[in-house]
């Protein structure tokens, strides 16, 4: 299902409205918060949540609109499992919080039916992949999310673009997405995890979480393959260079943050080889920036991951990758030798991934949709930089068979479920399923 344009710019009016909201003029949170949906019985400790429950500026909890949602009252008589909210469309459920990281316990299924269950979080990240239940079946799913705001102290935020002005990553608020062919959420706990490990991305639009349907990046995809002890918070944003991550205060952010034991993974390049004022050369000023990266890190205990940056769709005339990206990431492997820092090469994965898929079916890894693929889309989509979802999602894969390969310590985070995976052979596109969240903008991300 795709909402057009037109529901988009209401929803980005209303998302708007709520980032503006200051978490200060709430009341004070007592955690755990419980929250038992559905219009049946009311688990004692818990607030009640039913298809009426719309968010609004006085209220701290809620639906984000009102969607085609609705309460579904079982048999069962246990209050917490015996009803459920469902919906035949996508749906957000937002609740105002404090920067901080939270563990996330949901309650999935129907005592009486199947059910089929995506969870994404804040912009889109991929938290819980369709979790299915079989008739009767109700399992209990938990996540970890990163809720952050742009401010970094009294005086000082993050120099944000006006488009990020509406962005779910960067209000004062929880949001989670629901989506699927038939998700039921009957219970959701949600608790304080400021002191698990975290995973700060720094990087491009290769990385951010994209906010909108069709983009998507390996960023917001590598959550799923992760259990929930550690957090990953994606500071990327799209068009950015190295200069530019450190003038706007986004490195001054995630330092801020920082704790010994996190991990900072870098990947930059595609921006920083365009003419200009963020220009960097390969083996000198790239370098010496991604220097100042490892050492900030490192001075607030951080560990750093170096990432080197994804090929471009652009192929020869024998079927093979041209390298678009010059130097740069043959000057980061350098740099990663020279330091002592572990590297995920995800230059070298990307180009095997493009070149097993072939000519034609890589375009399905892009941002290649015919005309009239989404509403108010008059001309074809083709990018050759930007990913589909499945793209996307294939690309977090292969950072994750590098942590893999290399025996790096965050390889006991991997979920239970994870086979290893090889670039060579990919995940077949046409088996891949993702639900399309309800924001869609044709307009192609910044960088190239």
């Amino acid at each position: 299902m795709r909402f057009s344009r037109s529901i988009n710019k209401f929803l980005l009016v209303l998302l708007m409205l709520i980032s503006s909201l200051n978490y200060s003029d709430s009341k004070e949170i007592t955690f755990p918060l419980k929250f038992d949906f559905g219009n049946g019985k009311t688990e004692p400790g818990y607030l009640a949540v039913d298809e009426n429950t719309v968010f609004n500026p006085d209220r701290e909890f809620g639906f984000l609109y009102d969607g085609k949602i609705k309460s579904v009252t079982t048999k069962n008589e246990d209050a917490l499992t015996g009803d459920f909210i469902s919906g035949d469309q996508p749906f957000y459920f937002t609740v105002k919080l404090p920067e901080g990281r939270y563990k996330i316990t949901l309650t999935l299924g129907d005592p009486e039916g199947s059910s089929a269950t995506t969870v994404k979080a804040e912009s889109r990240r991929l938290m819980l992949e369709n979790i299915q239940t079989e008739k009767g079946e109700v399992l209990e799913k938990t996540i970890v999310v990163d809720v952050r705001t742009p401010k970094i102290n009294d005086s000082t935020e993050v120099r944000r673009k006006s488009r990020e002005l509406v962005y779910l990553n960067w209000d004062n608020q929880l949001t989670l997405e629901f989506g699927g062919p038939r998700p039921c959420i009957s219970s959701l706990q949600i608790e304080e995890a400021n002191d698990l490990p975290v995973i700060y991305l720094a990087g491009n639009s290769t990385v951010v979480d994209q906010e909108y349907e069709p983009w998507a990046s390996w960023g917001q995809m590598f959550p799923r393959f992760l259990k929930p002890e550690i957090v990953v918070a994606n500071y990327a944003e799209s068009g950015e260079t190295l200069k530019a991550f450190r003038r706007e205060n986004r490195l001054k952010k995630i330092l801020s943050l920082m704790k010994p034991g996190d991990y900072l993974f870098i990947e930059f390049a595609h921006n920083d080889q365009k003419p200009g004022g963020n220009h960097v050369e390969p083996f000198t000023t790239y370098q010496d920036e991604l220097r100042y990266f490892i050492k900030s890190a490192k001075e607030k205990g951080g560990k750093t991951i170096l990432v080197t940056s994804t090929n471009r769709r652009n192929f020869d005339e024998n079927g093979k990758i041209v390298n678009t990206l010059e130097e740069y990431p043959e000057a980061m492997r350098q740099l990663a030798r020279e330091e002592n820092i572990p590297l995920v090469d995800l230059n070298r994965m990307s180009k095997q991934f493009y070149e097993s898929l072939g000519v034609e079916n890589s375009k399905k890894a892009f941002v290649h949709y015919p005309a009239n693929s989404y509403p108010n889309q008059g001309q074809p989509l083709a990018d050759n930089t930007h990913f589909s979802p499945y793209g996307a999602y294939e690309l977090a894969k292969c950072v994750v068979q590098g942590l893999v390969e290399m025996n790096h310590e965050i390889s006991t985070f991997i979920v239970g479920d994870w086979i290893d995976f090889d670039p060579n052979h990919p995940d077949d596109w046409q088996n891949f399923f993702w639900p399309d969240s309800p924001a869609i903008d044709v307009l192609k991300p910044d960088g190239s």
